[in-house]
């Protein structure tokens, strides 16, 4: 059997397991869960934070610094969550090298997961450039990270040229 391809966040493949306990549900991610083309995780879960739990931003600096101690990513109640958010990302880079990964596909605007777009640390629902600390940790150690957006209009591209 051929290992999967795709890496895919949890919340992107129906699992209830966003900061709010919603999901989302995707036909064409769940044809590759059930083809044993992707895989699943939610960097967030497997770091040990519960579901539903308090939203969560970068606060002082990119995901990098926080990989090496210089921000931190914190809820709107000052509560440090960035350990948590760490040994999330190391959890699922370990499963994307197990499973010789290919692309990892992340929910955009993620803390964990963003891949262009991340909250700017304010809670005021702007967004800034930048990536969450997964996606950054899976960057660094060469996978191909990809938001579900570009996932998308990828598929969209591959499917109007075979009309």
């Amino acid at each position: 059997m051929k290992p999967p391809v795709y890496l895919i966040s949890a919340c992107l493949a129906g699992q209830p397991v966003r900061y709010d306990g919603k999901a989302y549900q995707h036909q064409a991610i769940q044809q590759l869960i059930q083809q044993n083309r992707a895989i699943t995780a939610c960097p967030e879960m497997l770091g040990g934070l519960s579901c539903p739990r308090e939203p969560a931003e970068i606060r002082g600096g990119t995901a990098e610094d926080v990989l090496a101690g210089r921000a931190q990513i914190m809820t709107a109640q000052n509560l440090d969550l960035s350990q948590a958010f760490i040994d999330g990302a190391y959890k699922t880079l370990a499963l994307a090298q197990k499973n010789h990964i290919k692309i990892a596909v992340l929910k955009e605007n993620s803390p964990s997961c963003g891949r262009n777009l991340i909250y700017d640390g304010s809670f005021s629902s702007r967004k800034i450039a930048g990536s969450g600390i997964t996606a950054a940790l899976l960057q660094l150690h060469g996978f191909q990270v990809i938001s579900e957006l570009e996932f998308f209009e990828y598929l969209n591209q591959r499917s109007a040229h075979f009309k």
